[in-house]
């Protein structure tokens, strides 16, 4: 898996990442060869870049199942985008219409249960919000299911994950789509939104009402108190307000947004795990992240042995992959690169994880595309 510009990009290379419009319909699959067609089309829609299997096109190797099928996926940002709009146009809103969506998710989420977390789909500015409210449905219920949420309990978890950030539609767009650090007014103005979302969830006319409003007003509360509208801490919070809270985050931390570039899962685990004590579950976390690929299929390691890529990783042994050693620690290729599963090694095998600028030049040097290694044998 690497990282290229899109100048870069050639016919036949594999996509690990979709993209789709405002209305969730697929520009690019995951999984998918791209022909020159698409590619034009990427370059015209100021994307900076995209992951692919292989630099080379003659490598096909399919990237890793998702949790969700992209048919489930793109329904699902197609419905939040009619739910919000018919919002803003009518001023009504019944979530009953979003709960053929939710079961579609958490079907997919049970079914393919052993599938971990991959890389995130790209979304274009205008349409960030609704393909991040779909991810963040996925991943609550796969957090929830962990946490022996079940039946409309459930559910209802999926739909307020999908309606977290329904307040944000009173925040104005130059605000939420600012390229660069936000004033202290504009911050004041984007802390309503959790507010904002409680009071149009919680008049609403169904049994769910209360949690989907509890769900919207406390996603940004942290455990130690610090976080906002109200400061609660702990258990004040509730269960699926702090299940959201850390899909939300790790949603966001690994998607480009207009100020920042996509952080990669391994970044995003450890802002997460260790710049951030107090302000989530550490026992949801720890939870979460059993079921998040940190180092996705495809990525290329700096191990204590050498040069290595990430060949399978499995639910429950995130940071232990399975790797194939391909390089030597001077960045030279091995002449017989070797498999093996790091639970069997220290947990300080794993150095780092190659960015781009590191991985070019290295497989430059080497004159080995490290993908043929995910070929089956």
């Amino acid at each position: 898996m690497i990282h290229l510009p899109i100048k870069d990009l050639k016919p036949g290379m594999i996509a690990t990442q979709s993209i789709y419009n405002k209305k969730g319909e697929s520009i690019l699959t995951r999984g998918v060869p791209m022909t020159q067609e698409h590619i034009d089309l990427l370059a015209a829609m100021d994307l900076t870049g995209l992951s692919v299997v292989s630099a080379d096109p003659k490598i096909s190797v399919p990237p890793p199942a998702d949790v969700v099928e992209e048919t489930t996926r793109s329904d699902a940002i197609r419905k939040v985008y009619d739910t919000f709009h018919d919002l803003e146009d009518t001023g009504e809103l019944d979530p009953a219409v979003l709960t053929p969506t939710a079961q579609a998710i958490l079907r997919n989420a049970l079914e393919n249960r052993e599938n971990l977390v991959q890389l995130t789909d790209i979304r274009l500015h205008d349409n960030y919000t609704f393909g991040h409210s779909v991810n963040v449905a996925v991943l609550s219920a796969i957090l929830g299911s962990l946490c022996n949420v079940s039946g409309d309990d459930l559910v209802n978890l999926i739909i307020g994950a999908l309606l977290h950030d329904i307040g944000k539609l009173i925040i104005p767009q130059h605000i939420l789509t600012k390229p660069g650090q936000l004033s202290e007014q504009e911050f004041y103005i984007i802390k309503m939104h959790p507010e904002a979302g409680r009071l149009k969830l919680q008049d609403l006319s169904t049994p769910s009402a209360e949690v989907l409003a509890t769900i919207a007003g406390q996603h940004h509360e942290h455990i130690d108190g610090r976080g906002y509208p109200d400061q609660l801490a702990g258990d004040q919070i509730h269960l699926f307000a702090r299940i959201v809270a850390i899909a939300d985050v790790f949603d966001a931390l690994t998607s480009a947004r207009s100020y920042k570039p996509a952080y990669r899962p391994h970044t995003a685990y450890r802002i997460m795990t260790k710049c951030s004590p107090g302000q989530f579950d550490e026992k949801l976390l720890n939870l979460f992240f059993d079921s998040v690929a940190i180092y996705p299929v495809g990525t290329v390691l700096k191990t204590t042995m050498g040069y290595a890529i990430v060949k399978k990783t499995e639910l429950g042994n995130t940071l232990t992959p399975t790797i194939c050693v391909f390089g030597d620690l001077n960045g030279d290729a091995l002449q017989q690169p070797y498999t093996i599963d790091l639970r069997k090694f220290p947990p300080d095998t794993i150095v780092s994880a190659l960015e781009e600028m590191e991985l070019i030049p290295l497989l430059f040097r080497m004159r080995v595309d490290p993908s043929k290694f995910l070929q089956e044998e």
